[in-house]
Parts: structure tokens; C-alpha cells; sequence
């Protein structure tokens, strides 16, 4: 039995690939930052979202509202990032990862219906916003050493 890809199998595959690296690029931004999801949950986030989009854009000319796969989309990604949310005492964890988490399963929704540029725009936007963010982050830490350090002289 031989295994024959038709143009749309080759299609998904090359929109659910596009995906990984996109999921890609924002996990290793965060695995950079010692986050707790990071380049393979953002990958697979970003392909899941895809895929299920091409498949149910795919079946068209069924009954089916591939609209509804989109809204599905949206609600379990809710519920991951829920879960990636921690409150410790008076500190609250996880917010930012399950914001970027939620956007990036936007970015594989605009690849699973071939929008390529509007998901490269949107990852590089989401990666210049992450890293800037690091980057206010070490000033901040540094100002507050800095206040602690003068305060104690």
C-alpha cells in the first residue's frame, strides 16, 4: 500500500512546519528567561492551533462551521493559560506566558488559514514585546539593589 500526500495534505503539513518555528522562536525566547513554558509547549501551541484550523478549513464543503473550530481554539487555549497562572502570597506568576501562549495560538490560526506575513509580523511583534520586557525587568532589579544598597550606608 503505497502512501500518497495530495496537494492539501502537503498544504497542512507546510502550514503546521511554518507553525513550529514560529511556536519556536517565542519558546526559545522564554526559555531563555527560565520561564516554565518554553520552546516545546509554544511550539506545540502554535502547530495545534494550526492544524485544527487547516483541518477544519479543509472540510468546507461539509456541514461543518470551521468557525467553530476557531472558537474552540480560543477556549482551551483559555484554560492552558489558566493553568500557567500561579498566586503565591502576594505575587502573582504566569501572566505574561499565558498572554503569550494565547497569542501565539492566534498566530497558529492566521497560519492555518495561510496567512503567513500577518503570523511572521505578529511573532516577531510578540518577541520584540518579550524581550523588551526582560530588558525592564533587569532595570528594575537594578534600581531596586541600587536603593537597597544606598539605604543601607
Amino acid at each position: 500500500m503505497a502512501i500518497f500526500a495530495g496537494p492539501i495534505e502537503i498544504e497542512i503539513v507546510t502550514k503546521v512546519i511554518f507553525a513550529a518555528i514560529m511556536g519556536m522562536i517565542i519558546g526559545l525566547e522564554r526559555e531563555i528567561d527560565f520561564k516554565p513554558a518554553g520552546l516545546r509547549t509554544h511550539a506545540l501551541v502554535c502547530m495545534g492551533a494550526a492544524l485544527f484550523t487547516a483541518l477544519s478549513f479543509s472540510l468546507i464543503h461539509t456541514n461543518i462551521d470551521p468557525s467553530r473550530i476557531a472558537a474552540g481554539i480560543v477556549t482551551g487555549i483559555g484554560f492552558l493559560g489558566a493553568g500557567a497562572i500561579f498566586m503565591s502570597k502576594d505575587r502573582i506568576t504566569g501572566l505574561t506566558t499565558a498572554a503569550d501562549l494565547w497569542v501565539l495560538a492566534a498566530v497558529g490560526v492566521a497560519v492555518g488559514l495561510g496567512f503567513y506575513v500577518a503570523a511572521l509580523s505578529t511573532t516577531i511583534v510578540i518577541y520584540v514585546t518579550l524581550s523588551f520586557g526582560r530588558y525592564m525587568k533587569r532595570i528594575e532589579n537594578r534600581k531596586k539593589s541600587w536603593f537597597k544598597r544606598t539605604r543601607k550606608r
